[in-house]
């Protein structure tokens, strides 16, 4: 029978049928595909992290205190804006 003598509705039934026939293949299939990937794996230390694309996450060291306010005890690194108790001052006098 010609494909284009079928019915909507027989057309229809094949690809129900194709459907299952696709998702039974897959079944069958994804296991041992699961099993290479696990075999792979451990042959090559790879961990679920790597597949993910995580790096390692780099641990930030504090800031050095380079100024203290005297009067307050506040300190400041010598980065971004400068606090108001430094700001315009001669910072030489509060270094720590």
């Amino acid at each position: 029978m010609n494909i284009e003598q079928l019915s909507y509705r027989e057309l229809l039934a094949q690809r129900r049928a194709l459907d299952e026939q696709i998702e039974q293949a897959r079944t069958a299939e994804r296991g041992e595909v699961i099993e290479t990937i696990r075999e792979k794996m451990s042959l090559y230390q790879i961990t679920i992290a790597e597949l993910q694309g995580d790096s390692p996450k780099r641990v930030k060291k504090p800031v050095e205190v380079r100024y203290r306010d005297p009067d307050s005890g506040s300190t400041w690194s010598g980065r971004g804006k400068p606090p108001r108790w430094i700001a315009g001052k001669d910072r030489a006098s509060f270094q720590v």
